[in-house]
């Protein structure tokens, strides 16, 4: 085993097994090139290389100089490497990749993306601007939520022209008022604006945050009208539509407003199931469907969130060297799902019920014993006691009971229903979905 098998031994050890079988395993370590204080991998193609090079390069650095006491230079070299000296490679390497693109995750897609109601109208747009930038609609606004597949889409956008050889600039907000402030304290602004105005598509994360930053807010617009006036394209990604970004100029407003705004919307519980299974899928994680239906029923709309409950299960599984089960998945994620249930009333419960089952909540809440009212009120009980904090005891107070026993007849009752309509099963889990996905999004 050479001195570059044995640092990706290392960082294997280090990394979740579904980024190294993902990225780091595809790497061939070129002995003939590398030298104690330059070292040279190959990676299949740009997206892998760049991937590795921004995230891992400083740590592949720093093992190297465990192994052997030298911090190398990390270059991560596209396909074949030609006969040409390795200082040249290293600069015509370095100066490809940083026209290229800036920190494009290559796993996000369009391919990856999972297609419902909630997002159909968003996906088709950004493909459609993938396929014709600066042509359709310039710019494109994606809004929406925390979570939802906005920077999902903005990124597939930068990855279809990344591997149509384009320039790609893809940078937060944040990190474009960094730059900004940097270059402007080293009067470089030259650098910068040549940086932000010669590519071919720029792409801009969470705009929102350029509320009242008047100097930002000043250079963005020149940034925007030298893009546009220049047919390149410009995506950019919000919390919330142009108008309802506080401190916003109107001149930025009025030009966000030029191409067009495409929101994304909460998935619905069938999209929140295809994300979770199509996860599975990409990353080999096994779930049954018992198991993934209860992960999108109680995880609320935050698809981050939800993939991240995933890696943990799936971790926690490998560690314990235990089945995930249910039960395991329950325990696992029970401090999440307790905070969410401290989230949730009776109230918000009711509320929901009925407007799904077209039954007053004064109804829910009453004596009557009518069919349609019986079977609202034992929804609600099960949902309450399964979405809230609350003991038996306290939801007999609040549905005019006389104890704890008539929850507990009230729950033996629905437990049977469910056992023997699948129907109403999945009545149950879409209302689930609902309440958590309608309790976030007011605490949002």
């Amino acid at each position: 085993m050479n001195i570059g098998q044995k640092v990706l031994f290392e960082l294997k050890k280090e990394i979740s097994e579904t980024e190294y079988k993902r990225y780091i395993r595809k790497l061939i370590y070129d002995t003939h090139r590398s030298r104690s204080n330059i070292v040279y991998f190959t990676a299949p193609n740009m997206l892998i290389a760049k991937w590795i090079k921004t995230k891992y390069s400083e740590k592949l650095a720093h093992l190297f100089e465990l192994q052997n006491g030298v911090k190398p230079e990390i270059e991560i070299i596209v396909g074949k490497q030609t006969e040409k000296s390795p200082k040249n490679i290293t600069k015509q390497s370095s100066e490809k990749q940083h026209s290229k693109s800036t920190h494009l995750n290559p796993s996000l897609t369009f391919e990856s993306f999972i297609v419902g109601p909630s997002n159909q109208f968003a996906y088709t747009t950004a493909k459609s601007v993938a396929e014709k930038p600066g042509q359709l609609y310039n710019p494109l606004f994606l809004y929406g939520g925390v979570g939802l597949g906005k920077t999902h889409l903005l990124q597939a956008i930068g990855n279809y022209h990344l591997s149509l050889g384009k320039t790609v600039i893809y940078t937060t907000l944040e990190q474009f008022m960094n730059s900004f402030t940097s270059h402007l304290r080293s009067q470089t602004m030259d650098r910068f604006r040549d940086k932000f105005r010669e590519c071919d598509l720029l792409l801009i994360d969470d705009i929102q945050f350029l509320s009242r930053k008047e100097q930002t807010q000043e250079e963005f617009f020149h940034t925007f009208n030298e893009l546009y006036n220049a047919n390149k394209q410009i995506v950019i990604t919000s919390d919330r539509q142009p108008n309802k970004i506080a401190g916003l100029v109107d001149r930025l407003r009025s030009r966000f407003e030029w191409g067009l705004m495409a929101d994304i919307q909460p998935p619905g519980l069938e999209t929140k199931i295809a994300i979770i299974q199509k996860k599975c899928e990409l990353d080999g994680i096994k779930l049954n469907h018992e198991i993934i239906n209860f992960i999108a029923t109680h995880m609320g709309d935050n698809i981050r969130e939800i993939e991240g409950t995933i890696i943990k299960l799936n971790a926690l599984s490998s560690m314990l060297n235990q089945e995930i089960t249910l039960d395991f998945a329950q325990n696992a994620i029970k401090d999440q799902l307790k905070e969410k249930k401290e989230n949730v009333t009776i109230d918000d419960i009711v509320k929901i019920v009925s407007k799904e089952l077209n039954v007053k909540p004064s109804d829910i809440r009453s004596k009557k014993r009518t069919k349609n009212v019986v079977d609202a009120r034992r929804t609600a009980i099960y949902l309450a006691r399964n979405l809230t904090p609350n003991s038996m005891p306290q939801i007999a107070l609040y549905f005019g009971m006389k104890d704890h026993t008539a929850i507990s007849h009230a729950m033996k009752k629905i437990n049977e229903i469910i056992d023997n309509n699948e129907n109403f099963k999945v009545l149950l889990e879409e209302l689930s979905n609902k309440i958590n996905t309608d309790t976030q999004n007011l605490e949002n």
